[in-house]
C-alpha cells in the first residue's frame, strides 16, 4: 500500500516542479518584456470627452500593466494645451482629434512631426442647436409618425441664416479646434446645405471666417452647452457626452450625428512625436498592444461591456460625466429632442469596422478638406496627399502589435486587416451629399462641391482667385 503513495508523491512533487518551472518562465518572461521597454513610466493626455474611452479601459483593466508599462492618464485643457505638451515632451503621447497630426505636418500654427499607429475611434460627434434655433428649423424638417426625418439637412437652416443676416446679426457656432474633426464635419454639413463656413487664408488670416455665411469659433468641449445656453452661440459640433448634455439640462437639440453625416469616419487617434516613437520603439508598441486590446475589450459581443465602460468614463479622472448622460450615445441609442430616442449602434465604434486601423485614405480625406477651407491654401498634387498621409499613419506598427496579440492568443487574426491591406479603402458615397470619395483622385474629388476650393484657387486678399 505505502507504494503507491511514494509514486503519488513523486508525482506530486513533479507536478509541483513542474508549475514552478512554468511560473517562473513566465515572470522570467515577463521581466524580459519590461527590461526591453525603453521606457516604463508614461504620462498620457486626453480631454473629457467618452472617445478617450480606449485610454481608460487600458489602464482600468490592467492592460497597460501586463505590457510592463506605469501609465499616469491626465486630463487636458484644451486642444491646443495639449498638443504643445506632447511636442514638448510633458506628454509621451495622447488621444488626439485624427486631423490634428496633419495640421502639424503641414505647419499649419505649428510645425511637428505627429505620428500614429492607432485609431481610438470611429464616429462618437453630433451637431447641436439652441432650443431657438430648434423650433425655427422644425418646419422645414420633414416629418414621420410626428417625428422629424433623419438625417437632417442644413437646409433646414438657411431661413434662420437669413432672418439673422436680415437683423444685423452673425450666425455664431462652435467647434473644438481649427484643424480638428468637429470643424471639417461642421463645415461639410453646413456647405452640404448651401451654407459658407468661411475660409481660411494663412499666415495673413487663420479665422476661418473669410466670406463666412455661418462664423465658426473655438470652445472647448466641456463649455459647449453653457456657452450656448448663455446665447454666444447658436450650436455647435462635438463629441459626447457634450451633445446628450445639451438634451439632458435641456438646453439644445441635436440634429445630426456624424454617422449619418459621413458613416465610420475616424474622429480621435492616439499620438506621439517621430521623435518619440524613434527613441522607445518597444514602448510605444506596448502602448499600441494595450489600446488595442481595450478597443476589442470595448466592441466585443455586440457591446456587452459597454456598462462598465461607462461607469469607468463616468468618473471624475475621466469624463466625468453622470452615467446616464454618457450612456445615453455609448450604449447603442442616441436622443435627439427630448423623449426622441433612436437605435444608433453604431454612434461608437472602437474596433468594428477595422476601426482601429489607421487608413491612408482617412487621412487623404481629411487633408482635401484641409484644402478645402484654404488651410492649405495652394494645390497639390495627387502624390503629395498620399505622400503626407504616410508620414504620419503608421499601419505598419499597428499590425506588428496585432501580431504580438495573435501570437500571445490576446487577439485572433479575423480582428485585424489582412497582410495584404493596403490602407486604401474603396471608393464610397457613405456621406450626407452623396458625393462619391476615391482617395486614390483628392483633386478630382475637390472639384464636385460647389463651395470650397479647387484646382488653382486660393485665398488672396480676402477673396478666392483663380
Amino acid at each position: 500500500m505505502k507504494q503507491p503513495e511514494k509514486r503519488s508523491l513523486k508525482k506530486g512533487l513533479k507536478t509541483l516542479s513542474a508549475v514552478a518551472a512554468i511560473i517562473a518562465l513566465s515572470f522570467a518572461s515577463s521581466a524580459e518584456a519590461v527590461e526591453k521597454l525603453e521606457k516604463e513610466n508614461l504620462k498620457l493626455g486626453f480631454i473629457k470627452l467618452t472617445d478617450m474611452a480606449p485610454l481608460a479601459v487600458a489602464y482600468e483593466k490592467g492592460y497597460f500593466e501586463d505590457e510592463g508599462l506605469s501609465v499616469q492618464l491626465e486630463a487636458q485643457a484644451n486642444w491646443k494645451v495639449l498638443l504643445d505638451r506632447v511636442i514638448n515632451g510633458e506628454l509621451d503621447g495622447a488621444h488626439m482629434l485624427a486631423t490634428l497630426p496633419f495640421g502639424t505636418a503641414i505647419g499649419y500654427g505649428t510645425k511637428a512631426d505627429i505620428i500614429s499607429a492607432f485609431s481610438m475611434t470611429l464616429n462618437g460627434d453630433a451637431i447641436t442647436v439652441s432650443n431657438d434655433v430648434w423650433a425655427q428649423m422644425k418646419p422645414q424638417i420633414p416629418m414621420k409618425d410626428g417625428k422629424p426625418v433623419h438625417p437632417i439637412k442644413a437646409d433646414a437652416l438657411k431661413p434662420i441664416l437669413e432672418k439673422y443676416k436680415n437683423a444685423g446679426k452673425p450666425f455664431n457656432m462652435a467647434m473644438t479646434f481649427p484643424v480638428g474633426t468637429h470643424n471639417m464635419k461642421l463645415r461639410y454639413w453646413l456647405a452640404a446645405g448651401g451654407i459658407k463656413p468661411g475660409f481660411y487664408a494663412p499666415p495673413e488670416d487663420t479665422s476661418g471666417q473669410i466670406d463666412a455665411e455661418a462664423i465658426l469659433s473655438v470652445t472647448p468641449p466641456p463649455q459647449m452647452p453653457a456657452t450656448m445656453d448663455s446665447g454666444t452661440i447658436a450650436g455647435y459640433c462635438v463629441g459626447e457626452p457634450w451633445n446628450q448634455q445639451a438634451v439632458f439640462k435641456g438646453v439644445g437639440v441635436p440634429v445630426i450625428s456624424d454617422y449619418e453625416l459621413m458613416k465610420n469616419s475616424p474622429e480621435k487617434i492616439f499620438g506621439v512625436t517621430k521623435d518619440f516613437a524613434e527613441k522607445n520603439p518597444n514602448t510605444h508598441l506596448a502602448v499600441i498592444k494595450a489600446l488595442i486590446r481595450a478597443s476589442l475589450w470595448l466592441d466585443a459581443e455586440n457591446n456587452k461591456n459597454r456598462n462598465e465602460g461607462v461607469e469607468m468614463l463616468s468618473q471624475k479622472q475621466y469624463v466625468g460625466a453622470d452615467y446616464d448622460v454618457i450612456a445615453n450615445s455609448m450604449n447603442g441609442t442616441f436622443e435627439y429632442e427630448k423623449g426622441d430616442k433612436r437605435p444608433l449602434a453604431d454612434f461608437n465604434v472602437f474596433s468594428r469596422y477595422n476601426g482601429s486601423y489607421p487608413y491612408y485614405s482617412d487621412a487623404i480625406w481629411s487633408l482635401t478638406q484641409m484644402r478645402r477651407w484654404g488651410q492649405i491654401n495652394e494645390q497639390k498634387p495627387d502624390a503629395w496627399y498620399l505622400e503626407t498621409a504616410k508620414k504620419v499613419y503608421r499601419p505598419d506598427i499597428f499590425m506588428t502589435a496585432a501580431h504580438a496579440l495573435i501570437k500571445e492568443g490576446k487577439a485572433k487574426a479575423s480582428d485585424f486587416p489582412s497582410d495584404q491591406e493596403t490602407g486604401i479603402k474603396a471608393p464610397n458615397a457613405d456621406y450626407i451629399d452623396g458625393v462619391v470619395f476615391d482617395a486614390t483622385k483628392p483633386n478630382d474629388y475637390l472639384t464636385k462641391f460647389s463651395i470650397g476650393l479647387k484646382g488653382k484657387q486660393k485665398v488672396v486678399g480676402g477673396k478666392v482667385v483663380e
